[in-house]
């Protein structure tokens, strides 16, 4: 979701869902106060980048690097190696951050980032699993 004050009306990318922007729900530097999909309270930051492509990547310096060490070429090894770690290095320092619901999941992009909001927390991301698992078996 894009963040910005001006916004009346939120509108999911990818389906028709949308909703009415309430007053309060962001503050005077346009910082979400809460998740703007579902009100919960609890978010955290995490680069905006994709994980699955980040997964490849390593997995590639991984195959690539072994693939050198099998050939007896320890050098080359350590150089892919040292390759893809500064190239991570440097897509990390490049990315911005977005903020993700603990609860449903929901990216909000384009915004500045609260001190509140922290890295991922395995506890609340824990506490929200059993919630919903909780009232998917009372249903």
């Amino acid at each position: 979701m894009q963040v910005s004050k001006s916004l009346e009306t939120l509108q999911c990318e990818s389906c028709d869902w949308s909703r009415a922007v309430e007053p309060g729900e962001l503050d005077e530097q346009e910082r979400p106060q809460r998740c703007l999909a579902c009100s919960c309270d609890d978010l955290w930051r995490q680069k905006d980048f994709s994980q699955k492509i980040g997964l490849m990547f390593v997995g590639t310096g991984i195959l690539l690097s072994t693939i050198a060490w099998a050939y007896m070429w320890p050098m080359l090894a350590i150089g892919i190696l040292m390759v893809f770690a500064l190239i991570d290095l440097s897509l990390y320092s490049l990315m911005r951050d977005v903020l993700v619901c603990y609860r449903c999941g929901a990216r909000h992009r384009h915004t500045e980032i609260d001190e509140r909001h922290v890295s991922f927390n395995l506890e609340t991301a824990e506490r929200h699993r059993q919630e919903t698992a909780r009232l998917a078996d009372s249903k």
